[in-house]
């Protein structure tokens, strides 16, 4: 039998992929796909390397927000949601100014500097609705990282709009960056599976593409652990790679894992275990070599494992979450506040630094 050898380019032995990663060489789909092989720590040692070869400061930023969910009402029916409620449902919501006008000001006086605002797909609101909605925000000096790339395609066929048409509306009410909602796998075999009514893979991409040319920056999410396979987080991660290289406004890459309680898709998956997030974080890191900034998600997986995220490639802790529906409504109770997350971050050996949604230092 031939011993593989390291020079050879098409190698996918450890110690070629080893050598790639510290020379920061750009990684292939195929190669990608060994490192599922591979033991936790030394994939782990490997993101992390190339952490430190992004962000040489021992530094871990996080953000100071509120999540809010202006309406609960949504047509899209996603089987891993146990947020929605269908239009007529007695349980549906739309937030009142009053409602929102409590929220502005006690984010504001928990030292909060803006708000991840995102909904159902709603069909009774107006186009108004949501342009009103940011400038009210806007209003109270605080910052929006607002509608996800659902929505907006929603939107758009609503109101009988292009995707940039709708974007611009929003920008020009004061819309200050787009978050990565909505993204799940960006595999349309997946979608059809989990979310059928929602905007397919190309939509999400071409909601991102607009945006990132009219300016805004956005950030690049995954939901992982039901349907999917290896391979297809993996496509995920180079779909978004492949935009980055096209448009450079991806901030950040956030990976998350499904929570199963009281959804549809319970049955059919669960909560990916310790392990395999950590794996998936830090191949996201390697993959992702045009993305600045990997979050932890101690939402799902709690304090502890976001600390260990640290090692493998991540770079921030993300938002405080003042208030989080969404993940609350699987059962889902992780909670941190401002001060518990600079202690984690501080406990793991980092200085932490407050930033905006678009990882300006604060």
């Amino acid at each position: 039998m031939q011993t593989p050898t390291t020079d050879s380019r098409t190698s996918n032995t450890p110690t070629h992929l080893e050598e790639k990663v510290l020379q920061g060489e750009r990684l292939t789909p195929e190669e990608a796909l060994t490192l599922w092989d591979l033991d936790l720590l030394t994939l782990g040692r490997w993101a992390g390397f190339r952490r430190w070869h992004l962000h040489p400061e021992p530094r871990v930023t996080y953000v100071v927000d509120r999540n809010i969910n202006y309406t609960n009402i949504c047509v899209s029916g996603c089987k891993f949601c146990a947020f929605y409620r269908s239009p007529g449902h007695p349980e549906g919501y739309v937030l009142t100014r009053e409602e929102l006008a409590h929220k502005l000001i006690e984010t504001r006086e928990l030292g909060g500097t803006g708000i991840l605002l995102q909904g159902g797909l709603n069909p009774e609101l107006p186009l108004d609705f949501y342009t009103g909605l940011v400038a009210f925000i806007r209003g109270f000096g605080l910052g929006l990282h607002g509608f996800s790339p659902p929505e907006v395609v929603f939107f758009a066929h609503t109101f009988g709009l292009t995707i940039r048409e709708v974007i611009a509306a929003l920008m020009d009410a004061g819309l200050g960056s787009i978050p990565g909602g909505g993204a799940e796998i960006l595999v349309d075999r997946v979608r059809q599976a989990i979310s059928p009514n929602k905007c397919t893979a190309d939509q999400w991409l071409q909601v991102m593409a607009a945006a990132h040319d009219l300016g805004l920056r956005t950030t690049a999410t995954m939901m992982f652990g039901h349907l999917e396979t290896r391979a297809e987080r993996l496509e995920h991660m180079f779909r978004i790679r492949e935009l980055q290289d096209r448009t450079g406004g991806f901030t950040a890459f956030i990976p998350w894992s499904f929570q199963p309680g009281g959804t549809a898709l319970g049955g059919g998956g669960g909560t990916a275990s310790v392990v395999d997030y950590l794996k998936t974080l830090a191949i996201g890191r390697l993959v992702l070599d045009n993305v600045p900034n990997i979050q932890v998600s101690w939402v799902t997986q709690g304090a502890k494992v976001a600390q260990v995220a640290l090692e493998f490639g991540a770079n921030d802790f993300g938002s405080t979450m003042i208030e989080e529906n969404v993940v609350a409504a699987t059962g889902v109770g992780f909670r941190l506040s401002r001060e518990e997350i600079v202690r984690q971050i501080e406990d793991a050996g980092y200085e932490a630094r407050q930033r905006d949604h678009v990882y300006n230092l604060m």
